[in-house]
């Protein structure tokens, strides 16, 4: 094999690695808006995004808890974060959403306000949970900075814990 070849062959296996460290450098969160906040939770834990449809009412669960839905044979609870987070309630729109979010086995649909966008942050823009918060007890996993906002992104795990 020539020198030269060897070189390129070099410069693209060097290319290859710094992306590879790059990607792993960021990220992916796919932001939404719940009230006047904009909140984010990681793409892969996202397993659906729909508009919203008929859903059942289930007697004696807490009232974020507005129902269940049928997706693909799986019963599925439906929780309004709006009534979660302890803000008034508010009629569904062309933009409301439904998020169906997993992990591991567990699995709920989140009715939200608004969709905003996928939004990709470098880890090193990500800070802790603010202070006023109980680190256990608490929703939030981190704060994104991007150069315009601040996105609060959420605990999968936490949103998806049953206390019903």
């Amino acid at each position: 094999m020539s020198d030269r070849l060897k070189q390129i062959i070099k410069k693209q296996s060097q290319k290859e690695n710094e992306g590879l460290m790059h990607a792993e450098d960021v990220v992916q969160l796919v932001g939404f808006v719940i009230g006047d906040e904009e909140y984010a939770v990681p793409i892969l834990s996202i397993q659906e995004i729909i508009k919203p449809f008929p859903w059942t009412r289930v007697p004696q669960v807490p009232k974020y808890v507005i129902g269940v839905f049928n997706m693909r044979g799986a019963v599925i609870p439906l929780i309004d974060l709006r009534l979660k987070f302890r803000l008034s309630p508010k009629k569904q729109n062309e933009e409301t959403r439904f998020i169906v979010m997993r992990d591991g086995d567990d699995v709920a649909g989140f009715v939200i306000d608004r969709l905003t966008m996928a939004i990709r942050i470098k880890k090193s823009n990500i800070g802790p949970a603010p202070d006023t918060a109980n680190t256990e007890e608490t929703m939030i996993e981190g704060v994104g900075k991007q150069a315009d906002k601040i996105i609060t992104i959420l605990k999968v795990k936490k949103l998806l814990q049953r206390d019903f």
